[in-house]
């Protein structure tokens, strides 16, 4: 998996200039999650956002634990492209947890602690609840556990 990862991590021409301007237009959501999350306020675990994965740009990414949290509006109900990217990034070794914009401005402490639980492993299973997709490499490890 280590060729995977770092064909992840190989930059696309005009990636850092296209990740800079998304993080000026950053939506109301993200701005709120990334007053939260940066400077490591979150019990220390470190976030960047925006940054060029492969083929996509992940809104936040704590690489310490390979934890992607993405920031959805309305047009990504029932996406097929979330979908396939989401599944990528789990072959890739990054667990995938997703809110809809909504949640950030009306329940932040609530998507605070969901986060946190998954960073201090208290939740690792896969949940359409809380829409969250752990790495290919866990979900096996679960499967073998069972």
């Amino acid at each position: 998996m280590a060729s995977d990862k770092t064909d992840a991590w190989v930059r696309k021409s005009g990636a850092t200039s296209r990740a800079r301007n998304l993080r000026q237009t950053e939506t109301d959501a993200e701005y709120r999650l990334w007053i939260e999350v940066r400077n490591r306020r979150l019990n220390g675990y470190k976030f960047a956002r925006q940054i060029p994965l492969g083929p996509y740009f992940v809104d936040f990414i704590c690489r310490e634990k390979n934890l992607i949290v993405e920031l959805d509006g309305s047009q990504h109900a029932e996406s097929e492209h979330d979908v396939t990217r989401t599944n990528w990034l789990n072959a890739q070794g990054y667990s995938v947890l997703r809110f809809w914009n909504d949640e950030i401005l009306r329940e932040r402490r609530a998507v605070l602690e969901t986060i946190l639980s998954l960073l201090e492993g208290r939740l690792s299973a896969p949940c359409a609840t809380a829409r969250f997709s752990p790495a290919h490499a866990a979900s096996r490890h679960e499967e073998i556990k069972a």
